[in-house]
């Protein structure tokens, strides 16, 4: 990996979306020993502790079509400044979710170091889920399907303008693998974005190897790196049960690593955030253990 040193930022970010418990998921993660299991990989880590965010009970829901939005920009923005510093001190941010309404200000972060470089930055994002929804289209009004359209400049202004520009990642340099869950309306939206989908079907075909080689292609094309965002429900939930929104027909536990080990054997890696991990729907915390597996594979540990 480009950096020998760490930051841990937890986002217990749950405002973006209905089922609780996500706000737990970076307490699960570090119970499974994340630290010291970075650190034995020969990292220098450090836990920079968990950003500020509002607890659901005591705020207004807001707009029905996009839930908690000033509260979720607000958690978005604390998350960026904490991200940017974290590269300004040559640390590589990882990020633990919270809903996946928390990549806006991780991503906005990262985008924003680069930007101010004269660079631009590539987004793999592995997921069940498209996350293009606009409060157009949303059936739900929950902002954690929505993300990925702020990132590439849709949606809100007060979060697709977070950090003062849009997009943060041009579509041609964001990758969506493991798709299998997408609204109706969201599909013409994915379709016509200009961000390269792989679905499930395109790695029943191809071969999840094929299709990392080209994601990885795509999003390091004229960029300085990569920034993964992983959503645990890429992952089976035979694998990975306790999930926000648990889609059968995932990526095996096998096909997730092998996508973590291609992903760090590219060298392109910048940034990376875990986010949906949900203890309280999940099995004695195997879905944070397994979380804690698929990022030391992403860091590097190998079998031999």
């Amino acid at each position: 990996m480009p950096r020998s040193h760490i930051a841990i930022i937890g986002a217990p970010l749950d405002l973006g979306q209905d089922r609780r418990g996500v706000d737990m998921g970076p307490s699960a993660l570090r119970v499974a020993s994340l630290n010291a299991r970075i650190a034995a990989l020969g990292y220098e880590v450090e836990d920079w502790g968990n950003i500020h965010v509002e607890q659901k009970e005591a705020l207004p829901e807001g707009h029905p079509h996009a839930k908690y939005l000033a509260q979720i920009a607000a958690a978005s923005d604390l998350l960026a400044t904490r991200v940017d510093q974290a590269l300004a001190q040559s640390r590589m941010p990882l990020v633990l979710g919270g809903d996946h309404s928390v990549a806006i200000g991780t991503v906005t972060g990262v985008a924003r170091h680069y930007r101010a470089r004269g660079q631009s930055i590539g987004l793999i994002w592995l997921d069940a889920h498209a996350d293009m929804n606009t409060p157009e289209s949303s059936p739900s009004g929950n902002i954690h399907g929505m993300p990925l359209a702020c990132i590439i400049g849709n949606g809100p202004p007060e979060l697709a303008d977070l950090g003062g520009f849009r997009p943060k990642v041009a579509p041609r340099n964001t990758v969506i693998v493991g798709l299998r869950d997408v609204d109706a309306a969201e599909k013409p939206q994915v379709r016509d974005s200009g961000v390269r989908a792989f679905t499930m079907r395109d790695i029943d075909e191809r071969g999840l190897r094929a299709v990392m080689e080209e994601a990885i292609r795509a999003a390091s094309e004229g960029t300085a790196g990569i920034h993964l965002s992983l959503d645990m429900d890429f992952c089976d939930p035979a694998d990975a049960p306790g999930v926000g929104t648990p889609v059968r027909g995932g990526a095996t536990y096998r096909e997730a690593h092998l996508a973590m080990e291609m992903i760090c054997d590219s060298r392109r890696v910048i940034s990376m955030e875990v986010v949906e991990v949900n203890p309280v729907i999940d099995e004695k915390n195997r879905t944070a253990d397994f979380a804690v597996e698929l990022i030391m594979s992403g860091l590097g540990k190998r079998i031999l």
